[in-house]
């Protein structure tokens, strides 16, 4: 078996860079001959493959062998690809243009945007942030004057390098414009791709910025296409978790970090991703009251990145304050990079609340002073307060002896002489009916199925009446 595929791997592998590329060209075309997206992210596939290998010379050899020399794009690939080119320095208008066999006439479209996309991710691999936020102009404006469902899936890319440049930049502001007019024309010609990605960079444009009620807004107006690339749907998801966290929706938070853990491909390129939703995920489970398990930080791909993470989990369920101030001293900046400190400075309260749970179980009476050595507070009327906060909220069955200062706890009642076991009886009684109910409607068939045979009998039964009628009118 392996003999037989060995020809094949090495004749790939002895392809040139410049071969490849061309070889991606007769591909698009096939896509836009016949409608099909998937020869387009069989490119992008194959495209993945050899990113790192693509040099300057090899994407203007490519621009000398597709474009005609007086195509109106061409001095704006060759004027961002020259100055990081090998070759003998020439003007923009003579790097081989004047080849004998230089024959196209010109162009489609989708070829002119693939091209532009491949300088932007160049542009963007090699570091040349300026070089790539200045090109971009001239791309946004290419994407105006085409408009072909066929350039779905390529815009939707450029678009994305667009606003990464502007990213780099610090020029969030002023891209807002360009992404909500892309947004508006793919909404209108039923561009799922463009209008999908376009969203969630909308979304990353807004909380970079700190506007969450901007992002918020945005998240209620529109309607995500959830058919597009699971990519895209697991980056939106994962955007909306981080949205509804900071509006304090912990339950929604957590539904929505879940689907975009799922939907995250399982490819290396994908760690980042992974990474940042799984800080976000622990998050959330403990701002729920919920301990994350502990084989998530045993992970080899994540062991590294979640070390603070695994220091504030320490802290919150052992209930020591001092472990959490001192995970938050060693590692504020990790976390501030992760745009996750503000997140984790909700965490104190739960802290001091399970500290004073665990205080409550093991002493059957306490006194305020005790409560604030044990848990590193500043005074007996900070202790206080935070102990009748946590008996408001239902965290422990104590009561407060104001004058002689401590803390005692209740004798545990009988659970059944409460309404605990009512409620839970009617949770699982509504469950039950919601589960029969909708397997009700499961079993149902559709309208459409055995409509002649309905159709028939409509008019059976028309008949009849017919029949009946007449008979009546002649008295039989």
């Amino acid at each position: 078996m392996t003999s037989v595929e060995e020809p094949a791997i090495t004749e790939i592998k002895e392809k040139s860079v410049l071969q490849q590329l061309e070889s991606f060209l007769p591909l698009i075309t096939n896509s836009v001959a016949k409608f099909d997206p998937r020869y387009v992210l069989r490119v992008f596939r194959q495209h993945a493959a050899i990113r790192r290998e693509i040099k300057a010379d090899d994407l203007l050899d490519l621009i000398n062998k597709t474009y005609p020399t007086t195509f109106p794009t061409v001095e704006n690939l060759v004027g961002a690809l020259t100055p990081f080119s090998k070759k003998i320095s020439k003007t923009d208008t003579d790097v081989d243009m004047d080849s004998d066999d230089h024959t196209v006439t010109e162009v489609s479209p989708e070829i002119d945007v693939f091209v532009h996309l491949m300088v932007q991710i160049y542009l963007y691999d090699i570091g040349e942030i300026k070089a790539l936020y200045a090109f971009n102009k001239n791309v946004i404006e290419l994407l105006k004057k085409y408009n072909r469902r066929t350039l779905d899936y390529i815009q939707a890319k450029a678009w994305y390098y667009i606003f990464r440049s502007s990213e780099i930049a610090k020029d969030l502001i002023n891209i807002r414009a360009d992404l909500m007019n892309a947004l508006r024309t793919a909404t209108l010609s039923h561009d799922t791709e463009t209008r999908a990605s376009v969203i969630t960079l909308l979304l990353r444009n807004y909380i970079l910025t700190n506007d969450i009620n901007q992002a918020y807004n945005l998240v209620e107006k529109i309607e995500f296409p959830f058919e597009a690339t699971t990519s895209i749907v697991a980056r939106y998801h994962y955007y909306l978790a981080k949205i509804q966290t900071i509006q304090l929706d912990y339950s929604s938070a957590n539904e929505c970090i879940i689907t975009a853990i799922r939907k995250c491909p399982q490819t290396k390129n994908a760690k980042g991703f992974l990474q940042s939703a799984t800080k976000l995920q622990i998050l959330i489970q403990l701002l729920t009251g919920e301990i994350p398990e502990l084989s998530q930080f045993d992970d080899p791909i994540l062991f590294k990145s979640l070390r603070p993470y695994a220091e504030v989990t320490k802290a919150v369920r052992l209930g020591d304050l001092k472990i959490f101030n001192n995970a938050l001293k060693t590692y504020g900046d990790h976390l501030k990079n992760d745009k996750n400190y503000n997140l984790v400075l909700r965490l104190r309260e739960n802290v001091i609340k399970t500290g004073i749970r665990i205080i409550s179980l093991s002493y059957k009476r306490i006194s305020l002073k005790d409560i604030c050595i044990k848990l590193h507070l500043d005074n007996e009327l900070t202790a206080e307060y935070i102990v009748a906060k946590a008996i408001k909220d239902g965290v422990v069955d104590i009561s407060i002896n104001h004058t002689k200062g401590y803390i005692e706890s209740l004798d545990v009642s009988d659970v059944y002489t409460t309404k605990a076991p009512q409620a839970e009886f009617d949770r699982r009684i509504k469950f039950c009916m919601q589960l029969n109910n909708d397997s009700v409607k499961a079993m149902r068939y559709p309208m459409t199925t055995g409509r002649e045979k309905f159709d028939d009998d409509n008019e059976a039964r028309q008949r009849e009446q017919e029949l009946l009628q007449f008979l009546q009118e002649e008295d039989f």
